[in-house]
């Protein structure tokens, strides 16, 4: 691609075989058109819902329970014992995948919101002849008028201009509208924002008009770049999604092998290849936990709900548990650790001290004040509601929100002061022009812009106490506007106007610059003891961008400040290799965010980027978090992202992420609950295989054991409310397992003490006379084992809830779980005790002793697992007594 902006006007036309004064002819255009194409960005392709549905047949436990329908329906067709078991598994997973599936939200809308960002028509001269097309019709070459207030079609060099200035925020994330001139630029390596003879597609002409000559169209533009990388962006596996595939591969495993063990050993027995089909549909249902994908789902679907009574909308349902384990936040600075709205902070009257804002003003600082108001076109509009809205550009709405502060009104200091003349703002002055009648005779000439454009008299002393003042300013990052004066008695003519801008008195200074939002130090703060890095990335100017984040706490002693062009010569390998160095980026582009983001992506750490403009979009998707702004964020950002703040506010990032910690805690509680569960059942079914035992529980007694058992308790873990210091820890690496080694250990303890009160229950009830007038038999060891491993596996829901003891958490912050598990215990109560249900099933009635030692055994595990707790605290505690001696020690 050419760098247009070097070039002069007419080699530019030349090279488009354009004509300034008569545009394209008809034919060229359609040449044209077969060449480049129409201007509209290229459409994503959307998944089908079939490619959804045949998505969710990669899961390894659903590929389990695929072979477990087609094993046991053989088994019901061979055996002739009815299909009530492969319908039953059939069920589970058509309610898995529609679950799946309408959760889903994934469907990027982002190009669409980036086609409906382009003006739908522009103002071209073609054939000589002034028209308005369709601005999908343009083609480089085409010669565009601009006008205040217009949206740019396409990407273009400036032939023509008067007073033209174009808000380009959402491109290059700067506040200020940029100055637009005609100018060769020649460095050849110009960053967006400085690029000041070219406009670019979906940005907005604020002030003046001009002509511009299209250069780039459609995918070609500034903003088809940006549409390129929303559709060539990939996202990384999210940590929820690498774990549970982790996970999976456990699963299917430990299924494997369990069946390969199996098959040996009754092989080796002489058992018949149906009977071997039998236990591996078994060991397949028994190895699955089925209601994981429910539990998982309701547990980010709760979140959601959570973070929405937080202002943080979630359009990603993966997104929650990302949030959790977030350890950098990359955010834009305009508009989300800003306001986006240009105030005064510092003003200085002519032999007056410099004061802020917010202090008291004296009658010279406030003359001051209504004289910047006088020589500024913005005005205080009400509208129907009552509400009152500034109208006009950055620097003047600033003066107008101060002057409006301060309790004044611009009608009744223009009916003093009437305006009588103007010399609008020019890019080649820098300053603009006001003359007002002097109620006392004669008129008041008040010249508005930089103060080195000043037309100032020779008094060396002013102009010096000024410099100083200026030079203060803007080391604090402000932006410097200077006033100046004069009294005349009377006006030149029309043609001499600008000779009043000559020998002018300096009046006074203001400083102004977009100001942090007031809640980003203390979310800054915050997210830094919860170990989570905040790092500024802004188009913005260093020294603006540095200022704030000195003031906000972003950037500390020894942490450093990167430009675009330095970001541009470094290699990604150094770039990944030093990104912990820099905690700002200044003057970037939309590739320079992707290349950070990616960056740190890569140092294994997981990344939020938070955002509002367009330039953000593929940044925010290429993000392990995309945030946008709901306020103040466009469109395409907000349809990039997969949470959208509501309030715009940066705090409510930190109250997501304390949401999606709780919510890991509690996902991994259902692992950890689900999981001593299902390899309790394969040891228990394996185990009774290779003693020489029958099955102490069919497939079918399985899944209403995993289902209702595990499945009903276990949603409510979802509901959970995490540890008050889990915004203290550390965040959990991008690597890290479900597991640590001390959870491990726990499931191995609860797993073995669960296999074996079955099996103690199993024995039981089919060698040993426990009620008087129940004759052991198989079918009463299966009653006694599916209730003990069916009541257990309730019970087991309360163990998980804490590392605390269970009489040391309360019920009540839960009571729907408590709810649910004495269901379900009576649920299989009653299906052993009506003999009707509990046929289906091929259940048998059993004796009051037997429902005691059920009982007991069922218990077993729940004590087992407090006096575990008990040791585990009493290790740690004793710990922290042994680094709190080594401490004092170490003081003496």
């Amino acid at each position: 691609m050419k760098n247009w902006y070097n070039l002069e006007p007419q080699e530019v036309l030349k090279e488009l075989s354009s004509d300034a004064a008569n545009g394209l002819a008809t034919e060229e255009v359609a040449k044209k058109v077969q060449t480049y194409g129409r201007n509209e960005f290229e459409k994503q392709k959307k998944e089908s819902i079939l490619n959804k549905i045949l998505h969710q047949f990669k899961d390894i436990s659903t590929i389990i329970l695929l072979v477990a329908i087609g094993l046991s329906f053989l088994l019901a067709v061979k055996e002739g014992n009815g299909f009530l078991e492969p319908i039953v598994i059939l069920s589970i997973v058509i309610i898995n995948i529609i679950l799946a599936i309408t959760q889903e939200n994934s469907a990027e809308k982002s190009l669409d919101a980036l086609i409906n960002m382009n003006s739908p028509t522009c103002l071209v001269i073609r054939d000589g002849i002034q028209k308005i097309i369709d601005s999908a019709e343009l083609v480089p070459g085409d010669i565009v008028m601009l006008r205040s207030g217009d949206l740019v079609p396409a990407d273009g060099r400036l032939i023509e201009t008067v007073d033209l200035q174009v808000e380009e925020a959402s491109l290059t994330g700067e506040s200020e509208a940029s100055e637009k001139n005609i100018e060769v630029i020649e460095n050849s390596k110009v960053p967006l924002g400085d690029q000041n003879n070219m406009v670019f597609s979906g940005c907005h002409v604020t002030a003046g008009n001009g002509i511009f000559v299209v250069t780039e169209t459609g995918m070609k533009t500034q903003m088809g770049k940006i549409a390129g990388y929303l559709n060539n962006t990939l996202k990384m596996m999210t940590p929820l999604q690498a774990r549970l595939n982790k996970l999976g591969k456990m699963i299917s495993f430990t299924a494997i092998l369990s069946a390969v063990i199996l098959v040996i050993v009754g092989i080796l027995r002489g058992e018949s290849i149906w009977h071997l089909v039998l236990m591996a549909v078994s060991l397949a249902v028994a190895a699955v936990p089925e209601t994981l994908s429910l539990i998982i789902t309701l547990s980010l679907t709760n979140g959601v709900k959570n973070m929405v009574n937080k202002n943080a909308i979630i359009r990603k349902l993966s997104a929650v548990e990302t949030l959790g384990s977030t350890s950098v936040i990359c955010s834009d600075k305009t508009g989300t650790l800003t306001q986006n709205k240009m105030t005064i902070k510092k003003l200085w009257a002519k032999s007056e001290a410099a004061i802020s804002d917010s202090e008291e003003f004296t009658e010279n600082q406030l003359r001051l004040l209504e004289q910047f108001a006088l020589a500024s076109n913005a005005v205080i509009e009400t509208d129907e509601n009552g509400n009152r809205q500034i109208m006009g550009d950055a620097t003047e709405s600033a003066i107008m929100k101060l002057f409006d502060d301060k309790g004044r009104n611009k009608e009744e200091l223009l009916s003093i002061w009437p305006k009588v003349k103007e010399i609008p703002f020019s890019s080649s002055r820098k300053r603009m022009t006001s003359i007002h009648e002097d109620p006392n005779g004669g008129y008041l000439v008040l010249t508005k812009g930089a103060f080195d454009w000043m037309p100032v008299g020779k008094n060396s002393k002013e102009k010096e106490e000024a410099k100083h003042i200026h030079d203060t300013f803007a080391k604090e990052a402000l932006r410097v506007i200077a006033l100046a004066g004069k009294h005349i008695n009377k006006l030149p003519e029309e043609e001499e106007l600008e000779v009043v801008e000559t020998d002018l008195d300096i009046i006074g200074l203001i400083g102004i610059i977009d100001p942090p939002r007031p809640e980003s130090k203390a979310a800054i703060a915050s997210a830094k003891k919860a170990g989570i890095r905040t790092i500024m990335i802004t188009g913005d100017h260093v020294a603006t961008a540095s200022a704030i984040a000195k003031e906000i706490g972003i950037l500390s002693e020894g942490e450093k400040v990167l430009t675009g062009q330095e970001l541009s010569e470094m290699s990604d390998e150094e770039l990944c290799s030093s990104i912990r160095e820099y905690s700002v980026y200044a003057r970037v582009t939309p590739e320079d965010k992707i290349r950070i983001v990616e960056a740190w992506q890569e140092n294994d750490e997981v990344v939020v980027m938070t955002g509002d403009g367009v330039n953000d979009a593929p940044a925010l998707k290429a993000a392990d978090v995309g945030v946008a702004m709901g306020k103040n964020g466009t469109e395409v950002a907000k349809n990039a992202a997969d949470m959208v703040l509501a309030d715009d506010n940066f705090s409510s990032i930190v109250d997501a992420v304390h949401e999606g910690r709780n919510v890991f805690s509690n996902i991994r509680k259902t692992i950890y609950f689900l999981i001593v569960c299902n390899i309790s059942e394969i040891i228990i079914m394996l185990g009774a295989q290779l003693i020489g035992w029958q099955f102490p529980v069919t497939a079918v007694m399985l899944l209403l054991i995993n289902v209702l058992g595990d499945g009903i308790p276990g949603i409510c873990l979802a509901k959970e409310v995490s540890d008050s210091r889990i915004m203290q820890r550390k965040p959990i690496g991008r690597d890290e397992s479900f597991f640590n080694s001390n959870l491990i250990h726990v499931i191995i303890r609860q797993t073995i003490i669960c296999s074996l009160i079955v099996w103690c229950g199993y024995y039981l009830g089919t060698n040993v006379v426990v009620s008087l007038g129940v004759a052991p038999s198989h079918e009463i060891g299966q009653s006694m084992s599916f209730l003990i491993l069916g009541w257990s596996s309730i019970l087991h829901v309360f163990t998980v809830r804490s590392r605390k003891s269970i009489f040391k958490v309360s019920l009540k912050t839960n009571m729907p779980m408590v709810y649910s598990a004495a269901a379900m215990i009576l649920v299989f109560a009653l299906i052993v005790l009506i003999p009707g249900v509990g046929n289906i099933f091929g259940i048998a009635s059993i004796g009051a002793n037997h429902w005691l030692i059920a009982i007991l055994l069922s218990v077993l595990p729940l004590i087992v697992a407090e006096c575990g707790k008990y040791i585990d605290n009493m290790e740690i505690r004793q710990k922290y007594r042994n680094r709190i001696i080594r401490h004092r020690e170490l003081d003496i």
